[in-house]
């Protein structure tokens, strides 16, 4: 949020109050504790009148310094928190006659008493700043004064870290624009905006710096950043309320400082290995039924594609239904007889789910009555027509609601199917809504994702087995790469959304996410032969691979008979790389490293990578560079180094620039020697 207008001035109706020196302090075994007013004391009687900040600083773990700032400490914190996993160490301070000193792992905190700064350093080396002016409390009344009165402006606390001369800024969860976030000004708010949008579906309040330190904003709600925008030696990180908690995480390099993140937030945990392969779908709003699934599957069969999961979207329930879990019996008449043909070919089968009852559910009164979902604050339940006709929100907070909800689920897994592919979860309200466990709802609207998937991957892992749980999500926050694998939401059949779905892909890996996944040939609209032909290629090369449209199917021979060919190719192309992807797969589990990565992830020194975004290496070892033009003609930078080709066994240096023209069953797919 910007609250500047230009450097000298703040917007109208801003008054910001800034710590200026640490007044007093105190240490316990574990947390430094101070005060520092707003201004400069020089005598008792400045003690009068005025705002005084308190800080807290304690360690989170090698290389993590935990930072919380609070203004008023009487507000009733409701929750929801995310679910952070700190490891608590005694303070290592020392204080010289300005500063503070603290020390965890490689990484020192420096705070200066008068004026107020924080000093981040690694191994001796600067990292970061945070002066007295990046800290404040923020109110939006104009009134400069403390009035006994009820405010109309809205309270606000405010932290910012300095940016250094080609400091680039990644993160901040899944955004399909540019990769380097410095100049943009981004909200954590989780949207259903597509991938066209600046709207996001998974909203990640941790930002890394090529620097190679981290933060992460440990607030559920809408933490607004500012990257080098507002103030462009600056990224800004602002929240509502009167209290601001962060951790500062160290480490050197990026992937240090992600391996830390998730170290706090949780690691996903291994996929398996069938999730790897194929997965075909009905699309969304196509006409089918039993006999066109099981055709389709033997066509695929015929063809010798290797298919690995079969998903059925939203219709495999009734109309005006969803969700009720109920399979549609004029359609289906038999849904257990066919998971079974299905099952007897080798093939996992996925369902559609999401968290909102249609009024028209045989279990919308059911629900209702029990309490289990969202209400307002009159008692009513929340219903709204968006979607599902007088659909409700299922209220996972609700500890009888989410088990009612896991048994629905439990049938189903019982009768054959094997994972679920957790769409929506962003469309949550705020306003006149109460959850049954009191939790704020403005903080509930991006966290309810979280609780939302792991109700789902619970009862997986539950009815399965935690070695064969998996879901195929939409939407996430801080913490939901714990439940793999998301995807990345409604794009268009063109090159241009091919593009944006690979930067939103490449920016969420940078926030902490293990797999990332996206709908090949495109959601919306149907692409051409050409586009979808080069999109099963950069499919093929992802961490996970789905064909799904929106009106149309995305079945290889509709779109001519080589593309049956070319698909068939790649994803032989992938069951070779099969082993590998497993391999690197249980390195995200053991440190965070993603599976896909962003070239300056993995080149951090070659600052040619720092912005590459139409490019990836897939784990440590492979570069893929997906072709976005209809004539074959695909730029892209290998890294200094010895490449081979993995198709036509061509080997190279590194370190430059290549121009090739590609047929369809070919891709520059370089392996670092």
């Amino acid at each position: 949020m910007n609250f500047y207008n230009g450097h000298w001035e703040k917007k109208y109706g801003v008054s910001m109050y800034h710590p200026q020196e640490i007044y007093e302090w105190h240490r316990g075994n574990e947390e430094l504790v101070f005060l520092a007013p707003h201004q400069k004391i020089y005598g008792k009687g400045m003690t009068l009148d005025g705002v005084v900040l308190t800080f807290h600083v304690s360690v989170g773990g090698s290389d993590i310094f935990h930072i919380v700032v609070e203004h008023y400490q009487g507000v009733v914190d409701c929750g929801p928190d995310f679910i952070v996993e700190e490891k608590r160490e005694p303070l290592h301070l020392s204080e010289e006659e300005n500063s503070l000193t603290l020390c965890c792992g490689e990484s020192e905190l420096r705070i200066e008493k008068s004026p107020l700064s924080f000093t981040f350093y690694y191994r001796g080396n600067y990292m970061t700043r945070m002066e007295s002016s990046d800290f404040a409390y923020v109110r939006t009344d104009d009134t400069g004064v403390l009035l006994y009165e009820e405010r109309a402006g809205a309270a606000y606390m405010q932290g910012a870290t300095s940016l250094g001369v080609g400091e680039l800024i990644y993160g901040l969860g899944e955004r399909f624009g540019p990769l380097v976030k410095n100049g943009q000004a981004i909200d954590m708010w989780n949207e259903d905006g597509g991938t066209s949008s600046e709207l996001s579906y998974i909203n990640v309040p941790f930002y890394l710096s090529n620097r190679g330190y981290g933060i992460f904003v440990n607030d559920t709600g809408r933490v607004s950043f500012e990257v080098g925008s507002s103030q462009v030696g600056k990224v800004e990180f602002c929240v509502l309320g009167e209290k601001l908690d962060f951790y500062y995480l160290g480490g050197g390099t990026m992937k240090r400082s992600i391996s830390l993140y998730t170290e706090l937030t949780g690691r996903p945990p291994l996929p398996p290995e069938w999730s790897f392969g194929l997965w075909l779908t009905t699309s969304f709003a196509t006409d089918y039924d039993e006999e066109t699934v099981l055709s389709v599957i033997e066509q695929m069969e015929e063809a010798d594609i290797p298919l690995r999961v079969f998903h059925f979207d939203c219709f495999w329930m009734k109309g005006y239904h969803w969700c009720d879990f109920m399979w549609d019996n004029a359609v289906f008449p038999n849904p257990k007889r066919m998971l079974q043909k299905i099952h007897d070919k080798g093939i996992r089968i996925c369902v559609w789910i999401n968290p909102y009852i249609a009024q028209a559910s045989a279990l919308f009164q059911e629900g209702m009555r029990d309490g289990y979902f969202l209400k307002r604050t009159n008692g009513d339940v929340w219903q709204w027509d968006k979607w599902q006709a007088g659909m409700a929100i299922v209220d996972f907070t609700n500890p009888q609601a989410k088990a009612w909800y896991q048994k629905k689920l439990e049938d189903l897994l019982r009768m054959g199917v094997d994972c679920f592919k957790t769409d929506f979860g962003e469309r949550i309200p705020t306003k006149d809504v109460v959850y049954y466990n009191g939790a704020d709802s403005e903080k509930m609207h991006n966290f309810y994702s979280y609780l939302y998937n792991e109700a789902v991957y619970e009862v997986v892992c539950r009815v399965k087995g935690k070695e064969e749980a998996v879901l195929f999500a939409r939407s996430g926050t801080a913490g939901g790469q714990k439940f793999p694998v998301h995807w990345g939401g409604d794009c268009f059949a063109r090159y241009e959304s091919m593009a944006e779905s690979l930067r939103g892909g490449l920016s969420l890996t940078m926030s902490g996410y293990g797999y990332w996944s996206h709908d090949i040939g495109g959601f919306e609209d149907t692409s051409t032969p050409d586009v979808y032909k080069r999109w099963v290629a950069f499919g093929l090369l992802s961490s996970h691979s789905r064909l799904h449209g929106n009106n149309s199917y995305r079945l290889p021979w509709l779109y001519g008979e080589e593309a049956t060919d070319v698909l068939r190719h790649f994803v032989k192309v992938k069951e070779e790389l099969l082993p590998y992807l497993v391999e690197k797969a249980k390195e995200n589990y053991e440190t965070g490293i993603p599976l896909m990565r962003a070239m300056a992830l993995e080149f951090p020194e070659d600052s040619a990578c720092a912005y590459l975004d139409r490019q990836y290496m897939l784990g440590d070892r492979y570069l893929v560079a997906p072709v976005f033009r209809e004539d074959g003609q695909v730029t892209y930078y290998l890294p200094h180094g010895k490449w081979i080709h993995y198709f036509t066994k061509e080997a190279t240096d590194g370190g430059r620039w290549r121009t090739d023209m590609v047929d369809y069953f070919t891709i520059p797919l370089w392996e670092k020697k």
